[in-house]
């Protein structure tokens, strides 16, 4: 964060500062997990679901904290304020800093949400903006109430771009998010059934979305998703110049010549106002191009060339740790994608993984759970069953009794001769693909995070090199 004194830190989050210099200077980072605490930082105590930041205050004092901001008085060796809320004093800070640094005039705010792609497009974006300034992006998938103000307050003098990774479980959490950062550049990718199940459906899930282009101020810009219509309808409800991006016609930004293999996407850039330029990213998937073609419509509406763009875009070799992530390619090729999962992005990677496969290659998905469905759950894992046996994938292994759905609308469209199996756990998933693997085989895991098939790709990664040595 930028310095500020004690006395300001206590105004800017409406807290009382106990026994302590108000002119001393803090300038560390900000955070609410006492393990990455140190000398100089400042400790919010958080109260948790199953643990209360407060019983970790005297830890990450000993850490070297400068200030501890709790919700009630402690014993500690360090100053420490005292708040109502620790998540909104946190805000509050954020919403302060940023201020401050917008003040000198060089501060630029991108910001991005969608039901699909959020971090890969942030990681796009990242490297795009870090060619001309000094970027500040989230780690992961630092995107909300509290992991969002984290990343905010990483922001100082010398920052030119902060990338905003804005995600959200409930109706007015992007605003929330945007009335800290107020950013120059709103991004939506697209309104799907991610967490439909929390949100209570998928208009609520557009209306959060556009939270995001309604935070715009009319000398900012909306880069919106010409090919969703949910997305397309966001222009009704911001003042802000719009971008459009997308396969169609309609779109300024577009990709054309797609073309997916093994190795990566190929695509032909448009750009309004410049020559076409072809595009080689390495990052496997033709559901990607639309967060790359997202990342280069912001990259041109703050005025960097396609042709930078498309450099960067090469040099990409993946979205993320465990997101379409090629972890070995001989004697078996193995790709992660169990990051996180949805109906949407759960469809992508099987159409991937059908249309990357090399003649005569056997295909083999590896799929576990979508979470917070609700009560779509039962459905879309059956419609995505359904999608598998048309798809042509010659083997799918479902793992856990929550993705049993699928499995079973599997066997009950066609695969009947051993294609679909079920395992109970990761272990006995791994046990039968011991079983079923062979030289030459393309297998993909995917799942929600709380499947924890991130895990069991790694496995059959490790299993498959040791085939190799």
């Amino acid at each position: 964060m930028i310095p500020m004194t004690l006395d300001e830190i206590a105004a800017a989050v409406g807290g009382r500062l106990i026994a302590a210099d108000g002119a001393l200077v803090v300038d560390g980072a900000c955070d609410t997990d006492s393990r990455k605490i140190g000398p100089g930082d400042v400790f919010f105590a958080k109260p948790g679901e199953t643990t209360d930041g407060h019983e970790y205050a005297p830890a990450a004092v000993e850490r070297g904290a400068a200030l501890c901001i709790v919700e009630r008085e402690l014993e500690l060796d360090a100053p420490q304020i005292v708040v109502d809320d620790a998540v909104e004093a946190l805000g509050a800070l954020a919403t302060e800093s940023l201020a401050r640094v917008r003040a000198g005039g060089r501060l630029r705010v991108v910001a991005v949400t969608g039901s699909n792609g959020k971090t890969t497009t942030k990681n796009l974006l990242r490297e795009i903006f870090a060619r001309r300034g000094s970027v500040v992006a989230p780690i992961a998938s630092f995107n909300n109430e509290v992991g969002a103000p984290v990343t905010f307050l990483r922001c100082d003098a010398g920052t030119d771009t902060l990338v905003a990774e804005m995600g959200a479980s409930a109706e007015g959490e992007i605003r929330r998010l945007t009335d800290i950062a107020r950013p120059d550049v709103g991004i939506v990718l697209g309104v799907g059934l991610a967490h439909a199940g929390v949100f209570g459906g998928i208009e609520a899930t557009q209306r959060t979305k556009t939270e995001m282009v309604e935070a715009l101020r009319p000398d900012g810009v909306a880069v919106l998703n010409a090919d969703d219509p949910r997305v397309a309808a966001m222009a009704a409800s911001t003042e802000a110049r719009i971008v459009w991006f997308g396969r169609g016609e309609q779109a300024q930004v577009r990709a054309t010549d797609v073309a997916v293999s093994q190795r990566g996407t190929d695509f032909v850039l448009h750009v309004p106002g410049e020559a076409p330029v072809p595009v080689h990213f390495p990052v496997i998937g033709e559901h990607h191009v639309m967060n790359a073609l997202a990342a280069t419509a912001a990259a041109h509406a703050e005025g960097i060339p396609a042709a930078e763009v498309a450099e960067v875009l090469a040099e990409v070799t993946r979205a993320e740790r465990w997101r379409m992530e090629v972890l070995v390619r001989e004697p078996i090729t193995v790709i992660n994608d169990a990051y996180n999962a949805n109906p949407d992005s759960m469809r992508a990677a099987m159409r991937t993984l059908a249309q990357i496969a090399e003649p005569g290659q056997r295909t083999i998905a590896v799929l576990g759970a979508m979470s917070e469905l609700g009560e779509l759950s039962i459905a879309e894992h059956d419609r995505l069953g359904e999608l598998v046996v048309r798809l042509g994938i010659d083997r799918t292994v479902v793992v856990g009794a929550e993705a049993r759905p699928l499995y079973v609308s599997a066997v009950s469209q066609g695969s009947w001769d051993q294609e679909a199996a079920f395992a109970e756990d990761a272990d006995a998933a791994l046990e039968q693909l011991r079983e079923l693997l062979r030289p030459g085989d393309l297998v993909l895991v995917k799942s929600s995070n709380s499947a924890g098939l991130r895990m069991l790709g790694d496995r059959i990664a490790d299993y498959v090199k040791g085939l190799a040595e």
